[in-house]
């Protein structure tokens, strides 16, 4: 048995490596990533200030076609909150066509909350054209490539959160936290009201930087057994709490509460969290995401975003996950056709 171990060891290293100069993350998966010894030498450390000297040299190459007072935001603070994104008098039309659409639809729990998402492909485009208008906007397409640091299209989704189910389990969600080591970008447009009894956005202003505390809290935590820690941690999202903040030198979290019509940009290298929602509904939101290897030097060459294989990319990430299903699990599970909310809730607030 150990001799197997051993060979099987020795055959997986150059590929945990190899994984070195990606995005891979995961404390838990990749032992050269997860070794205290290496990251008591300087490994992740170096893998974290590397990414981010890439992400902030790919962004000055993509910062002049972003509006001033947006930019200026989002280095503040590190996300965009921009109201009536579309125009007041177009609003309720996309929206009412969004809210009554019905295509194929997945849903995953987590505690306390159902996730439930429709794809942004090519039927819902055709059915609701100002959508695809509305995600190709110069202005918007310009500030997501910034964030995400990247030309690239990301992942567009209909989103529904549905909130405060009959379920003592904690939705990890609203656990503040970080994606992963590096910058990436996120993104809701919200269909309606978010008050802050409803699960609102959360963030921690000026977290996405990579100041000296937050290098020392990187090393920290890149020294801890990864089977002694949250299994969402050790797999690299990790979890914080207040006195990691304050060792950080950095503010509590804030609960934003918007109004319909408000696009929120992030980068959700900085910590965030989904805000516990302490009565039943249903937030509804256009979700967006893009994270790409962040030590690639160049802006674009992503041959996924090309029109045609944009808007098909989430089908086809939902049906290799299927497939694979035995060997990795698929928690999205298949709802069948249906629209974004609940038969009773499309109309109820404005």
């Amino acid at each position: 048995m150990q001799k197997s171990k051993t060979i099987t060891r020795a055959l997986l290293t150059p590929w945990w490596a190899l994984q070195l100069l990606t995005g891979a993350k995961s404390f838990l998966d990749n032992p050269l990533i997860g070794s205290r010894t290496l990251n008591r030498r300087g490994l992740h450390v170096g893998r974290v200030r590397l990414a981010d000297a890439m992400c902030r040299w790919r962004r000055r190459r993509l910062a002049r076609k972003v509006r001033s007072d947006w930019l200026e935001a989002f280095e503040r603070d590190g996300f965009v909150a921009i109201h009536d994104i579309v125009p007041p008098d177009e609003f309720p039309a996309l929206r009412q066509a969004i809210l009554s659409y019905q295509g194929p639809t997945r849903e995953m729990q987590q505690g306390n909350a159902i996730t439930r998402r429709l794809a942004v492909d090519p039927d819902m485009l055709r059915e609701i054209p100002e959508l695809g208008r509305l995600l190709k906007r110069p202005d918007i397409a310009a500030l997501m490539h910034y964030v995400a640091s990247f030309r690239t299209v990301p992942l567009h989704y209909i989103q529904t959160i549905v909130s405060n189910l009959d379920d003592p389990n904690v939705d990890p969600q609203e656990t503040l936290h970080a994606d992963s080591f590096h910058s990436s970008l996120k993104s809701w447009l919200f269909l309606n009201p978010v008050r802050v009894d409803e699960g609102p956005f959360c963030y921690v202003r000026g977290s996405h930087r990579f100041t000296p505390e937050r290098i020392a809290w990187e090393r920290q935590r890149s020294l801890a057994d990864p089977a002694s820690i949250d299994r969402l941690s050790a797999r690299g999202s990790p979890r914080l709490f207040e006195d990691d903040l304050a060792a950080m030198n950095l503010p509590s979290a804030e609960k934003l509460e918007l109004p319909a019509n408000t696009l929120v940009v992030a980068d959700t290298v900085g910590f965030h969290a989904r805000g516990a929602a302490s009565r039943p509904g249903e937030r509804v939101e256009i979700w967006s995401y893009s994270r790409r290897n962040p030590f690639l030097p160049w802006l674009g060459g992503d041959l996924l975003s090309l029109p045609g294989i944009a808007e098909r990319r989430v089908g086809w990430l939902w049906a290799i996950r299927d497939r694979l299903e035995p060997w990795l699990g698929q928690p999205w599970k298949d709802a069948g056709r249906r629209s974004p909310v609940t038969a009773d809730a499309a109309d109820d607030r404005a």
